[in-house]
């Protein structure tokens, strides 16, 4: 294995997974001959002490900290040639890095004769098998989607027409009024969500329209939730599709095919499987159904109706991460955390998304969501 360096606060998923607490300010990741380190403020060493085979750190003061701020440098300039007194200290010459370490210090790093080589899949790979902490996460995360969920569903069970939009307890029921329930939702279970999905009728055949206005009786709603675990960092992912009122014939073979497609598709993950045979066996059962899909389509044209997406990601310290269940290579490993997310559309009209969120394992597939698919709500 080569030499790793990072360098980030643990915002980054890539720090995160290797020290898994919350630390804002960026520092220095060093795994060289198959030890850990982390050269950080003083001010963390402790935190970083407690972690359960967590990574050695060391302070700042350590690598010549105070008697580079004494001849006067910039702070930036001090956090470089401490990191490059740490790869000289520990020995490091060669090293991967993540696409995102900072130019500046891998130009200075350079200078000194530190071979640098940023990777991809290397470090996306590291991330890849969920540890049992980032699991307890992910768990944490979907249970709160799916109460997430009872919320909306909730508003939209109590909703009334009032002329050609739905109210609840009088004011009209709107996607911001949704999503404002779904979000003391998550705050109360330890939750973050920057934004997520409460689309309706027309934008809900919009990929990642975020929702907006007044919402309509018998009109589509789909509402995808992707919150966030505080403690962990970790996500969780899901989607359900309602209709309030008598949903129209569309929508409801709509919502069968891709129930369909989702349960197939989570019967035939597995470890060693390659996600493209998954997104192959979704778009097929799909063709036969009449829909377009990426591998009906003609080469540079944009699709706009049917099953225009891929069937899903890796979810984990990021909502979208490896491995891909579309056109993409590559086969699924024991550890994973998919989503699985068929849907179907009309531009101008609406549609249907479903999406559960699964454990890959050696012989099949955990469902980590438990909530119902019924379109009405």
């Amino acid at each position: 294995m080569p030499d790793v360096l990072i360098y980030a606060g643990t915002s980054s998923p890539d720090m995160r997974h290797e020290v898994p607490i919350g630390i804002p300010d960026p520092f220095l990741y060093v795994e060289h001959d198959g030890e850990r380190h982390v050269v950080l403020t003083s001010f963390e060493i402790d935190r970083v002490s407690a972690i359960p085979g967590g990574p050695t750190p060391h302070p700042y003061e350590e690598f010549g900290y105070d008697e580079l701020l004494e001849q006067g440098l910039t702070r930036e300039e001090v956090y470089i040639r401490v990191a490059i007194n740490a790869c000289k200290a520990f020995g490091v010459t060669d090293a991967a890095v993540p696409a995102t370490f900072p130019t500046i210090f891998a130009d200075r790093l350079r200078a000194e004769g530190v071979t640098l080589t940023p990777e991809y899949d290397l470090f996306y790979d590291r991330r890849r098998v969920k540890s049992d902490v980032e699991l307890a996460g992910i768990r944490r995360a979907q249970r709160a989607a799916e109460a997430g969920m009872d919320a909306a569903r909730d508003l939209l069970r109590r909703a009334t027409r009032n002329g050609a939009g739905l109210e609840v307890d009088g004011r009209p029921l709107t996607s911001e009024r949704i999503k404002a329930a779904i979000a003391a939702v998550f705050t109360g279970r330890g939750m973050v969500a920057d934004d997520f999905i409460v689309s309706h009728g027309p934008q809900s055949a919009v990929g990642h329209d975020m929702g907006s206005g007044q919402i309509a009786a018998g009109e589509p709603i789909v509402i995808d939730l992707w919150p966030r675990d505080v403690e962990t960092a970790c996500y969780a992912d899901m989607t359900r599709t309602y209709v309030v009122g008598e949903p129209p014939e569309e929508i409801v073979r709509y919502h069968s095919l891709c129930k369909e497609a989702l349960d197939r598709s989570i019967a035939a993950i597995r470890a060693g499987v390659p996600g493209e045979r998954v997104f192959t066996l979704v778009c097929e059962f799909f063709h036969e159904a009449g829909q377009p899909t990426q591998l009906s389509k003609q080469h540079g044209e944009v699709l706009e109706d049917g099953f225009y997406h891929g069937l899903g990601h890796g979810v984990g310290l990021e909502v979208h991460e490896h491995p891909a269940l579309g056109r993409a290579p590559g086969e699924m490993v024991a550890g994973d955390v998919v989503t699985v997310e068929p849907g179907l559309y009309r531009h101008g009209y609406g549609g249907v998304r479903l999406e559960d969120l699964v454990l890959v394992t050696a012989d099949g597939a955990e469902n980590l969501t438990e909530y119902p698919y019924d379109l009405e709500p």
